[in-house]
């Protein structure tokens, strides 16, 4: 009974840390990004992580990355200082995670709501699964391992710079 409760524990632990990890990456490729002091995108990846774009949409435009120099690279070409959003928000919603002792998978439906420096603007709905493992250095950490993001729909919006994006 003990060593089913801490099993239990442990994966719900493992759950929230994959979350905390998840909604760290989020936060850190939004536009205006809010980070906090020391953190990077490359931290939240595994050192063997592959980052890829699947799908019709994606495949082509991203490929696969691999390794965290590589795959920050590749954010950092939408992220400021480059000119490319003008303001970029994600959303995380149907999640699950499943944690099988030292791995977990994660599978969200992301949208992300983007303004580009251009004055357009698009609703892009994408399937994220995720695989997590922990921190070679602190296990209460949850790292990405293989990242991947399919492309299901987009929708334009219309901009007005004195009133922001809208529908």
């Amino acid at each position: 009974m003990t060593d089913t409760i801490i099993g239990r524990l442990r994966a719900l632990e493992a759950q929230n840390a994959v979350r905390k990890t998840i909604a760290r990456y989020m936060a850190l490729c939004d536009v205006p990004a809010r980070g906090l002091e020391g953190e990077s995108l490359a931290a939240l990846f595994s050192d063997d992580a592959v980052w890829e774009g699947i799908g019709p949409q994606y495949a082509d435009k991203f490929g696969r990355l691999q390794r965290p120099a590589d795959i920050v690279a590749m954010l950092q070409r939408y992220l400021p200082p480059t000119p490319h959003f003008a303001t970029n928000v994600h959303f995380l919603t149907s999640e699950h995670i499943d944690v099988n002792g030292e791995t977990a998978k994660g599978r969200w439906i992301m949208l992300q709501a983007s303004g580009y420096v251009d004055a357009k603007a698009e609703l892009i709905a994408a399937r994220l699964e995720v695989d997590f493992v922990p921190s070679p250095h602190d296990d209460s950490i949850w790292l990405i391992r293989h990242f991947r993001t399919e492309r299901l729909f987009d929708a334009p919006w219309h901009v007005n710079p004195a009133q922001g994006v809208r529908t």
